[in-house]
């Protein structure tokens, strides 16, 4: 059987280009990058080069980039030193965002007294940019704004330099989980107003257990991990080399062919939200997939029967992965906390299909056949 992958917005395959460049750190140069001698000062150097090409090609200086396990940990960090180290005392996000920011908010609500507001969302799922400003304005104390560039679940794009600007504005700090997007558009970090980005090789055809966080060189923070003097005393523990020299080469490939894979990807997703609007009745598309949006993610509502809600299990069975919403959360249908933000209609059935340079228009007619039949 045929399988049929639309669920790149969880996880890519890794380039095989990447896993060349890896080759040689997962053999025969394995020293550990804290090790004086010349097997661990080729480690070092291969560590200190991935970081330099990381910066370079986000616009932003090797000393701001620091390598993590991915972008969990890095949105964790982030958003505990905006309130520990940099006397953040309120917390402004919105429903939308990754659980990897929610669960780590509630916490800071929870074992902090730290106070919360959300933004409110409009019916597209885009956030309010004017509740957002009345929020900064409101406040008394230090702010700590964490939004999204891009939603993982419906693929809306949040102008980033938009909400930075308001930060700025309002002495705030910036945090932007920026894991949909870092390897999928450029950045220019010189000339864009935050203090934390986060990204995760696994979403651009990089390694999985890789990932950076972005800390803004007019900002301090103290260390997640402690224990060794890792990552400029940032990051206790031995580096995973493999996975960075992994990550610094998928990043370079991705935006060597940013345009090309850009253009092509966003293409199948027009074709197929096209094809599923016109040949499956009652469909509807979650999210602004005609506006601001990614070009990697699109989500479908399908009509609630008993068939569409099996849908997910029978597009397994088929061969065809798909997610209902963030793979994070799969193995545990509570339904999709983005969607229920936004859209309270009991009536529908969320499916999310995101796209890879390597899918294809011939797949997506299979889909939607094979959709036909489980409606």
């Amino acid at each position: 059987m045929q399988r049929i992958y639309f669920d790149n917005a969880a996880t890519t395959a890794l380039d095989p280009i990447v896993l060349e460049a890896m080759m040689p750190y997962l053999t025969n140069k394995f020293g550990n990058p804290s090790s004086i001698y010349s097997y661990g000062r080729e480690s070092r150097l291969a560590i200190e080069s991935a970081r330099k090409v990381v910066a370079k090609l986000l616009g932003a200086h090797p000393a701001e980039i620091f390598f993590t396990s991915g972008g969990t940990e890095s949105s964790n960090t982030a958003i505990l030193a905006a309130v520990q180290d940099l006397g953040c005392t309120h917390i402004i996000s919105s429903p939308l965002e990754h659980h990897a920011t929610l669960h780590t908010v509630e916490f800071l609500q929870k074992t902090r007294g730290i106070s919360v507001n959300w933004v409110k969302v409009d019916s597209n799922g885009h956030i309010d940019y004017d509740d957002l400003r009345e929020n900064l304005a409101k406040l008394s104390g230090k702010s700590l704004v964490t939004l999204m560039h891009a939603n993982n679940e419906i693929g809306n794009l949040t102008d980033i330099n938009k909400v930075g600007e308001f930060c700025k504005e309002f002495n705030a700090i910036f945090h932007s989980d920026t894991v949909q997007t870092v390897g999928h558009y450029p950045f220019d970090l010189r000339n864009t107003p935050v203090h934390f980005i986060t990204g995760a090789g696994h979403k651009f055809h990089g390694p999985k257990g890789v990932g950076i966080l972005y800390v803004n060189e007019n900002v301090q923070i103290q260390p997640f991990l402690h224990g060794g003097s890792q990552e400029r005393n940032m990051r206790a523990g031995t580096e995973n080399l493999y996975g960075i020299v992994g990550f610094a080469k998928a990043l370079e490939l991705a935006m060597e062919n940013y345009e090309k894979d850009s253009a092509y990807i966003g293409g199948l997703k027009k074709y197929m939200a096209e094809k599923v609007l016109a040949d499956i009745p009652g469909t509807s598309l979650n999210g602004d997939c005609y506006g601001t949006s990614l070009y990697t993610v699109l989500n479908i509502a399908f009509p609630k029967t008993e068939k569409s809600e099996m849908l997910l299990f029978n597009l397994d069975i088929s061969g065809i992965c798909a997610s209902g919403g963030s793979a994070c959360t799969s193995g545990a249908d509570l339904g999709s906390h983005v969607i229920r933000a936004f859209n309270q209609d009991p009536n529908k059935v969320a499916v999310r299909f995101s796209f890879s340079k390597h899918n294809t228009r011939e797949e997506i007619d299979l889909v939607i056949g094979k959709l036909k039949g489980m409606l």
